[in-house]
């Protein structure tokens, strides 16, 4: 094989400097979607194809490298004190909301405790109250349920409120499970 004179090797190697041009410049006309800036919550996370972690509250991971964990309200914190069997964080509600769940006795009084559903604003659109399934005169957990009427006006999301009564009307005795929904 002869060897390559000067001229030929000057071509080659302008050919691919003028094709290595030509591409970076198209890929460069190409806009991608800048997924990061649309990222900001779990549901556009996951609306973005990022992936679900298993663990709860789930996770979702951006391609990015970022992280962002389901809004579970303080469910967590109030376990040992209240659960909802329904509604449940991001569950979808509409009226009238039933409500059912569990809570110790002394949530209650009078063996009932109110029940508020609000908009994503935080402006009551529901008043209700749950009352006891079962006798309330204990420290053990008593299954509750509640119907509570409400108007979303329009409000895509918003939040239940599972409020302990509190005749005393003090505010160290004030206690209440937040549950984030979606309105249908």
């Amino acid at each position: 094989m002869a060897p390559l004179s000067n001229k030929h090797a000057f071509l080659i190697i302008l050919a691919v400097l003028v094709l290595g041009g030509l591409v970076s410049g198209l890929s460069r006309g190409v806009k991608k979607p800048d997924m990061r800036s649309s990222v900001s919550d779990f549901d556009s996370c996951a609306k973005a194809g990022g992936a679900i972690l298993e663990s709860y509250p789930e996770r979702c991971a951006a391609k990015d490298g970022k992280t962002f964990t389901r809004d579970i309200g303080n469910e967590l914190e109030k376990i040992d004190l209240i659960t909802s069997a329904f509604p449940r964080a991001g569950d979808i509600i509409k009226s009238p909301l039933i409500a059912i769940g569990q809570a110790r006795g002394h949530w209650f009084f009078e063996a009932s405790f109110p029940v508020y559903v609000l908009n994503d604003k935080n402006e009551i659109i529901g008043v209700g109250f749950a009352t006891a399934d079962d006798d309330w005169m204990t420290e053990q957990f008593v299954p509750f349920s509640a119907e509570v009427q409400f108007d979303a006006k329009g409000a895509k999301s918003g939040f239940v409120i599972l409020k302990k009564d509190n005749p005393s009307g003090l505010p160290e005795n004030d206690d209440a499970l937040r549950i984030p929904v979606k309105f249908e």
